[in-house]
């Protein structure tokens, strides 16, 4: 029976050693925030979602920005960026009876990490529940008529994955009533290698509305 050769060691001198480092760092892209999480940081979400003191809440505030009413056309309410960290927390909060040492073993078969983008529209006198010029209901699906572009720094990014669904208000025993949509898309977590994010949505009536993050001060 033959066995494989080894192959022969490389060796290279320290000159050219610290050349094909240097290579390196600058052919491999530095991520905005780490990813996968590190041990610690799915721990850490679990104890934060586990608590039910507005801390959700209050985190799910510092990855959403909530922009003013449009002079015209429909409101793009707020615009959210919730990366795996957040979507953890989201997660373990929905747990009970819940053990840190599961919330390491569920974390672990979640697969690759993904950055959502979430853009909540709601209608306006200008732009509800009825077409002014037709006069007939505004589809559920009119979110499609709305343009999201995603930036990692100033490079355009595409969705991996994109979907919609309409919002509606109901009262008790009541009809219920178009009220908005929510957007949302899909990126793989090492899309972002930059300190920053941008998304911009046109809207179909009214002017375009953007909202910028500092990923560094992200996780």
């Amino acid at each position: 029976m033959e066995f494989p050769k080894r192959a022969k060691p490389m060796f290279c001198s320290s000159r050219r050693c610290l050349a094909i480092l240097a290579t390196t760092f600058l052919v491999t892209p530095s991520l905005a925030f780490k990813t996968p999480l590190s041990s610690e940081a799915v721990r850490e979400a679990y104890f934060l979602g586990q608590r039910r003191d507005g801390s959700l809440e209050r985190l799910l505030g510092k990855y959403t920005k909530q922009l003013p009413p449009p002079r015209h056309g429909p409101y793009i309410f707020s615009i959210a960026l919730h990366t795996s960290y957040v979507q953890m927390v989201q997660y373990f909060n929905r747990q009970s009876n819940y053990s840190a040492q599961q919330a390491a073993l569920d974390y672990r078969r979640f697969g690759e990490e993904i950055v959502r983008i979430l853009v909540e529209i709601r209608l306006t006198q200008s732009y509800g529940r009825f077409i002014v010029a037709s006069n007939s209901p505004r589809p559920h699906d009119f979110w499609k008529d709305f343009s999201v572009q995603v930036y990692d720094g100033e490079k355009p990014l595409t969705p991996q994955a994109s979907h919609g669904h309409a919002n509606s208000s109901c009262g008790r025993g009541g009809p219920c009533f178009l009220i908005g949509a929510t957007i949302e898309l899909e990126f793989p977590a090492t899309a972002f290698t930059s300190e920053s994010a941008t998304i911009e949505v046109d809207p179909p009536e009214g002017d375009l509305v953007s909202a910028n993050f500092d990923l560094s001060s992200l996780r």
